[in-house]
């Protein structure tokens, strides 16, 4: 789905002269009103090769971590193998799955960095059967200087991914929040981008900043790179402020913004702590059906 770079613009800027703004949203739940009935993917026969997906957002703290674990658990109950990535030097999706990456000897820092090491060297199986993951610590923070002086340094990722693309359906990468180095290398790799956005407007500030990074890549880089859709997360439908911010985000966007959100739920941190996914720690949760019903979405032809 193409992003024009001024509707990114006009959505991160409030219009103050504008009275009637979110009018509609304050009469109405604008997500509700989008809800349409979702049907359940057909099962596959065979897996692979896996479509990658970058889960994209300089911003901290708008749910791409979550997104990304949730996504993957949901998916792998579709039937569908799925390899998480996590290229954030935080490591918070190997905390999110309780895997402990701040004590491995090897993660994603060693296969972007050692010819000798491969994916399969460092992937771990999760509690989730059909859903792996590439860990990542602190050691990936020094992947971003080191790979300037590499050739090609925008494709090492893609490269490496190479090897086990044909064992997954999907392989979804866990961005850091930034637009550095390490984000371009999972853009460069990714058929498709994910923008986890949470419904504040200060969060819609920097949407206008990804999606010139994002047509950057696609024009120089990558010209297969799509976006996929945005994903409202942290939506409270109670307040005022997020229904308008999320009917601003459907203005200007349209069909690129995912009908499924993502409630506010005390749920999420529990699973973070459990280091589990939502849809094992509470499966009839409606943060697990939301997470679902996205990937209903996201499998949908």
């Amino acid at each position: 789905m193409a992003i024009r770079a001024d509707a990114a613009s006009a959505v991160a800027r409030p219009h103050d002269s504008d009275p009637e703004m979110g009018a509609a949203a304050l009469r109405t739940d604008p997500a509700r009103a989008r809800q349409r009935p979702l049907p359940d993917p057909k099962p596959l026969t065979q897996h692979g090769p896996a479509r990658v997906i970058a889960m994209c957002n300089q911003k901290g703290g708008v749910g791409k971590t979550t997104s990304t674990i949730n996504l993957g658990a949901a998916l792998v109950e579709f039937g569908r193998k799925v390899l998480l990535i996590d290229l954030d030097p935080q490591g918070a999706l190997s905390v999110g799955l309780g895997v402990p990456a701040q004590n491995m000897d090897r993660t994603i820092y060693n296969v972007l960095m050692e010819r000798q090491t491969g994916l399969r060297d460092v992937r771990v199986a999760t509690d989730i059967p059909g859903l792996d993951l590439v860990p990542s610590n602190i050691d990936l923070s020094a992947a971003e200087v080191q790979l300037v002086s590499e050739v090609a340094r925008e494709q090492t990722l893609l490269r490496v991914l190479a090897e086990v693309r044909d064992e997954y359906d999907y392989v979804l990468i866990d961005c850091q929040p930034s637009l550095g180095l390490l984000t371009v290398n999972a853009l460069t790799a990714a058929q498709g981008v994910v923008i986890p956005l949470e419904c504040e407007f200060f969060s819609l500030r920097g949407v206008a900043l990804l999606v010139d990074t994002i047509d950057k890549v696609k024009e120089r880089l990558n010209p297969s790179l799509e976006i996929n859709g945005i994903l409202a997360t942290m939506y409270d439908s109670r307040t005022v402020h997020c229904r308008e911010v999320f009917s601003r985000v459907v203005e200007a966007f349209g069909d690129t913004v995912f009908q499924t959100v993502i409630q506010r739920t005390v749920r999420f941190p529990e699973t973070t702590v459990a280091g589990q996914p939502i849809t094992t720690w509470a499966p009839t949760s409606t943060g697990a059906a939301a997470y679902r019903d996205l990937a209903r979405e996201v499998l949908a032809p």
